[in-house]
């Protein structure tokens, strides 16, 4: 099928970008139309394109505007080759373990006065389920993973917090991501991961991609430093 045919709606995002809107009936199906539809946008390495950005439902191509217009873009994309679903990039999936409950990221007495579940059980429903990146954004390797199940969503923070520690778990609304850096956030948090998802010295710096799948895996204290210790990944231990 040919990628520009799964696309229900185009946008101008400035002078020089636009913003492809998937067609689909769930979000995982947009979700899939988006990895294929940026997968075959970025094979034919235009010399005009920029950069190409998947969100959960749409793309945004970023040309460089004095190569070409909007216009030539859209003819570009009608001219589009047919892919098939097994020609986008094949993702990948990334088992991560998880100190739950860590002193430095625990909301799970939060979570658990929110949704009526015991912290056993909110472990073992965030455990229980594989999740797929549908974004990459927010900060370098910060992957959006959903969907959680609905009796484990819980609202963003009312206050954020100003920190919140590299490797925290969180979720909010039917979302789970790991905080690649320590940065400010909304998101209520679960526990620890001590694997790198972000390192900038590396080649391949971005552990996890858009379209790839996520499975967390709990761990104790004691597997959690000794993890930590081989990935050289930085926590306070005194916290």
């Amino acid at each position: 099928m040919q990628p520009f045919g799964r696309i229900r709606q185009i946008e101008f995002a400035g002078e020089d970008g636009l913003i492809l809107y998937a067609l689909g009936e769930s979000l995982p199906e947009k979700n899939a139309v988006v990895q294929q539809v940026a997968s075959a946008i970025s094979a034919q390495s235009y010399p005009w394109l920029i950069e190409v950005v998947p969100s959960y439902d749409s793309v945004m191509l970023v040309f460089d505007m004095f190569q070409v217009d909007h216009h030539h873009v859209y003819q570009a994309l009608l001219a589009l080759p047919l892919v098939s679903d097994s020609d986008h990039h094949p993702a990948q999936h990334h088992c991560l373990p998880v100190w739950y409950g860590a002193p430095q990221a625990n909301d799970l007495g939060k979570i658990a006065g929110i949704t009526g579940l015991t912290e056993r059980q909110i472990v073992e429903m965030h455990t229980s389920a594989t999740y797929k990146a549908f974004a990459v954004g927010f900060a370098p390797g910060f992957a959006y993973l959903g969907e959680i199940n609905t009796a484990l969503s819980v609202p963003r923070m009312a206050k954020p917090r100003t920190k919140v520690p590299a490797g925290a778990v969180a979720i909010a609304d039917r979302q789970t991501a790991v905080y690649p850096s320590k940065s400010p956030g909304g998101w209520h948090l679960l526990g620890l991961c001590p694997v790198p998802l972000y390192r900038p010295e590396d080649n391949a710096s971005v552990l996890i991609n858009a379209g790839d799948t996520v499975s967390f895996e709990a761990v104790s204290r004691e597997s959690f430093i000794e993890i930590a210790s081989q990935h050289n990944f930085e926590w306070d231990v005194h916290a």
